[in-house]
């Protein structure tokens, strides 16, 4: 009895724990859920953000991918080398100059116009000057004088010296004479200068040729104010040309330099005349290469008897080369027109560079490179203007050069 009493007591204990476990298990699985629940929006805000992250670097990738610019390269072709090149050159007269007054005044009349051909010598125009010829008549007139006072000088000279041989007159007085004779004859000389120089101007009053030409331009007319101040604008009388023998300019690339030595055979072609040639002769060179253009300056000097060819014309220039040069050759559009000079565009890996080259021969859609590009290079063609060394590019055929 008494243990099942104490049994009985001991149950509500039991119970109770229980309960306090059921309790505590609750909480924990509470718990758990709560923290699996902050796991999973924790995962989810980062999968959100981890993919939005990944979406702006592909897009990211995506603009710069598609802000590199595709190109299109061709490799450089060998030309087959020249045995002469031809170059432009400017004709120019062997002579020409204009003609200034030498002599103020009108015009009184002229002898010749454009077109005309003249000789050494030949009257062009003649100019009125009424106060030179006056003041020429002026000095004519002072000059006699001075020689008649310079005769009576010399004669009162003369008698005093016979006079003091005889002890007639003093030593002072001769020497007077004497000095005063001196001095009026340097008077007469000086006359006689003036009325030279005077004479000299009235000469000017008519204009002469001072060398066989032809008349490529008058200026003025008859009753035209002229003056002989050779910087007064619109003043020019005539111009004259001689066209005898024509000097040709032409610039020779520094690649062809050893072909333009003086005595040098060459002929020139002009399209006005097709099918002809004219020869000429290098006469000289400017004996230096201009860092500009990397080009020497020739002079071709041709025979024009007939005076067919006209000064200023174009013509083109061939020149014999003594050997063959060997060139490549690209495409014409692959030329970049630069404040720097001349360039292409290569591509290696990738990245470009740009490189200035030496033009020859234009073929129209080929253009010859003398230098600056190897036959193993990757050129682009058509590039953009704003292209430039460093930038990135991508190749759109490969074949022709790397990426």
């Amino acid at each position: 009895m008494v243990a099942e009493e104490e049994e009985t007591k001991a149950q509500p204990p039991l119970r109770e724990d229980r309960a306090t476990k059921t309790g505590g298990n609750a909480l924990r699985v509470v718990a758990i859920l709560a923290v699996a629940g902050a796991l999973v929006i924790g995962y989810l805000i980062w999968a959100g953000i981890t993919a939005r992250a990944k979406a702006n670097q592909a897009l990211e990738r995506q603009t710069l991918d598609n802000a590199i610019e595709t190109v299109a390269v061709v490799k450089p072709q060998p030309s087959e080398g020249a045995e002469e090149v031809v170059l432009p050159g400017n004709m120019q007269a062997f002579i020409d100059t204009p003609i200034w007054a030498r002599a103020s005044g009108y015009l009184k009349v002229w002898h010749v116009d454009i077109g005309a051909r003249v000789k050494r010598g030949e009257l062009l125009a003649e100019i009125e000057s009424p106060e030179v010829d006056q003041q020429l008549a002026q000095a004519k007139a002072t000059l006699a004088v001075a020689s008649a006072n310079l005769k009576l000088a010399q004669v009162t000279a003369e008698r005093y010296n016979n006079l003091f041989k005889t002890d007639s007159v003093s030593k002072q007085d001769v020497d007077n004479a004497v000095q005063d004779a001196a001095a009026k004859t340097a008077s007469v000389n000086a006359d006689q200068a003036n009325v030279a120089r005077l004479e000299q101007m009235v000469s000017y009053e008519k204009v002469f040729a001072p060398f066989d030409g032809v008349i490529t331009a008058r200026n003025v007319d008859v009753g035209a104010l002229v003056d002989a101040d050779a910087n007064a604008p619109g003043k020019e009388l005539f111009h004259l040309a001689s066209n005898a023998t024509l000097r040709v300019y032409v610039s020779v690339p520094e690649v062809y330099s050893r072909a333009a030595k003086p005595g040098v055979s060459a002929f020139l072609t002009l399209t006005e005349y097709p099918g002809r040639r004219f020869h000429g002769t290098i006469v000289r060179n400017a004996n230096a290469i201009d860092t500009s253009s990397r080009t020497l300056l020739v002079e071709v000097d041709v025979k024009n008897p007939t005076g067919e060819l006209l000064p200023g014309s174009y013509a083109s220039v061939h020149l014999k080369l003594p050997e063959k040069v060997q060139a490549l050759t690209v495409p014409a559009n692959a030329l970049l027109f630069r404040s720097a000079g001349l360039q292409v565009a290569t591509v290696s890996n990738g990245t470009v560079k740009l490189v200035p080259v030496v033009l020859g021969h234009d073929y129209g859609d080929t253009v010859e490179i003398l230098s600056g590009v190897r036959k193993d290079d990757a050129v682009v063609v058509n590039p953009s203007d704003s292209i430039v060394s460093g930038e990135k590019v991508r190749v759109r055929n490969s074949s022709a050069g790397n990426e």
